[in-house]
């Protein structure tokens, strides 16, 4: 008998083969004693793509085009077969005739009818024409070996009714393997298609406005710019600790005190925290800093920029989220913190002790911990209680003072941050300041952090002190704003998943299913224990008591050694159970 089990493994590290994989190896070494090369390094000559050559069709028009063969229809002498591109699919015809116009038709007959699988990669030249039935096609008159695939394709297949069945959807294996994702579900890469677009109509604002795009370094020495955990790491070298960034904002702001006027970056950030739908340890955010601006002026130019960016991804202002139908169309509604707790929870914060901040968040049913100052308890509560409540793009502005470090004090109280953040569908997607230049107000505020730190809060900012050399040479009034560029892209194209808009979102570690052969007593031994789940390993021995020691030991020992069973000794007791 045959079981499997899950290991922990490399799947990589040794391959069995399916019958499927053994017959492509079989052709690929035919293809190779036919003197063709499977894998040839010429250049080929594309000068047409699916779509295209589908939009512009001209009658006899010859073209030179290639790509993946997706389906095929041999009929003896003359065959039909489906080829994908980067831009689409289009049908080409084979005739064997035309093909092998001498008496050696083994291109046809050999090459292309048994050596040939889908997933394959052709080149082939030829004309356009349509068929009977009016479908635009390539006549092929002469076709190359591109590349020769090995693994067969999990192709989706649909019938007569048109339901497809065996597709290829399931979320862990498409997000593994994303390669695959993109051959056989095509509209998983307008997703990314849109996610460039974006990239690209973000870059096209700011270029216009006058801003210059710079890059900022990933490994740093102190981890500014954010409250999060960061990922640790080493330089050999300088034997000095180093660690991945989680902001990019006080390198762009050293850059404004050195004169520019305003500089943004799209930024790798990297945050050693939860993994789930809407979180990935590696996600990318833009941030950019304009000198002499504040929150208003950025609150204006955040709709015109959002609204821009609507329009250059899907051609308008709406979009669709699940549920819920945004329009992006500026301007936007615009509350207070303060009175969004209010109007939620009937709590004014104004005045409150930490104290008294604790007890209310108590009060509403809130996990909160003494390791919180009044910044963490504040956001706890309008974490819990508000934000959800925000679809319709809304700025959330004026900000205690204890929640926004690295923001001004406001003009008209001191208790509060000239800060906003801009809230669709429940979640956060922008974050601005008019940004802090004081120095002096600047350190008080990083030493307020490390009083955090030593609290416990292990999110709490380190104090950057080449940053606070920075602001004493002076920095001008500058507004900045950071944005996530995957949580936009999400809400522009209705994924609820991160994984769906990351090519490569992190995964865990990746099992194995390895087959064990099991023999007749250890398949009574394992039988056995799959009905007790656990036994005192005496109890189990006398059950078979006509098992010689030394077989019992060796059965006893292999499913042990395969993870199928696992004996542990607890208060001189020796137990087995499974695994």
């Amino acid at each position: 008998m045959t079981y499997l089990c899950s290991l922990n493994s490399n799947p990589m590290s040794h391959i069995e083969l399916s019958e499927q994989e053994i017959l492509r190896r079989e052709s690929l070494q035919k293809l190779r004693d036919l003197g063709i090369d499977p894998y040839p390094a010429a250049l080929y000559p594309v000068d047409a793509y699916a779509s295209q050559l589908k939009q512009d069709f001209e009658d006899g028009k010859e073209v030179c085009l290639a790509g993946r063969m997706m389906s095929q229809r041999i009929m003896g002498k003359a065959s039909f077969a489906e080829l994908q591109d980067s831009s689409g699919r289009i049908q080409v015809y084979f005739n064997r005739d035309e093909i092998c116009p001498d008496e050696d038709k083994t291109l046809y007959n050999e090459v292309f009818k048994k050596l040939l699988d889908l997933g394959d990669f052709i080149g082939v030249k030829g004309y356009m024409f349509k068929t009977q039935v009016g479908e635009i096609s390539v006549h092929v008159q002469s076709f190359t070996v591109l590349s020769k695939s090995l693994r067969p394709l999990p192709l989706p297949k649909t019938d007569t009714d048109g339901n497809v069945h065996d597709a290829f959807t399931d979320p862990e294996l498409r997000y593994r393997q994303r390669y695959v994702d993109l051959v056989v579900n095509p509209h998983v890469k307008e997703v990314f298609v849109k996610r460039t677009k974006l990239f690209n109509a973000m870059r096209h604002f700011f270029n216009e406005a006058g801003y210059m795009e710079v890059e900022t370094p990933i490994l740093q020495a102190i981890p500014g710019g954010a409250s999060a955990r960061p990922f640790m790491t080493h330089h050999n070298a300088l034997d000095i600790p180093l660690y991945m960034r989680i902001a990019n904002e006080l390198y762009l702001k050293r850059l404004i005190v050195g004169g520019f006027d305003g500089v943004y970056e799209f930024s790798k950030n990297f945050r050693n925290e939860g993994m789930d739908r809407t979180h990935n340890p590696e996600f990318t955010a833009m941030e950019i800093y304009v000198s002499y601006k504040d929150y208003n002026w950025m609150m204006d130019f955040t709709e015109r920029l959002l609204e821009h960016c609507a329009m250059s991804v899907n051609g308008k202002t709406e979009a669709t989220f699940g549920e819920h139908h945004i329009d992006f169309r500026a301007p936007y509604k615009r509350v207070t913190m303060r009175q969004s707790i209010i109007d939620f929870t009937g709590f004014d914060i104004d005045g409150k002790s930490e104290e008294e901040l604790f007890a209310a968040a108590k009060g509403m049913g809130i996990a909160v911990d003494e390791t919180m100052g009044k910044g963490k308890l504040i956001d706890e509560i309008f974490g819990a209680k508000c934000e959800g409540n925000y679809i319709q793009p809304t700025f959330i502005t004026d900000y205690p003072k204890e929640m926004s470090p690295l923001c001004k004090v406001h003009r008209d109280n001191p208790e509060l941050t000239e800060r906003f953040e801009l809230m669709v569908c429940g979640k956060e997607v922008a974050n601005a300041y008019s940004e802090l230049n004081d120095p002096i107000d600047q350190r008080e505020r990083f030493e307020e952090q490390l009083r955090l730190q030593e609290k416990g809060d292990d999110e709490a900012m380190f104090i950057d002190q080449d940053f606070l050399r920075a602001l004493e040479y002076g920095m001008p009034p500058t507004s900045g704003l950071g944005i996530g560029m995957d949580r936009l892209i999400m809400y522009l194209t209705n994924n609820a998943s991160i994984q769906e808009i990351l090519f490569f979102p992190q995964m865990r570690p990746e099992t194995k299913s390895v087959k064990i052969e099991l023999n007749e007593n250890e398949q009574a031994i394992f039988a056995a224990m799959q009905k007790l789940g656990e036994s005192v390993l005496p109890d189990l021995r006398a059950k078979f008591a006509e098992m010689s020691n030394k077989v019992w030991d060796n059965s006893v020992k292999t499913l042990t050694k395969n993870n199928l069973l696992k004996v542990s000794k607890e208060h001189e007791i020796l137990y087995i159970r499974l695994v």
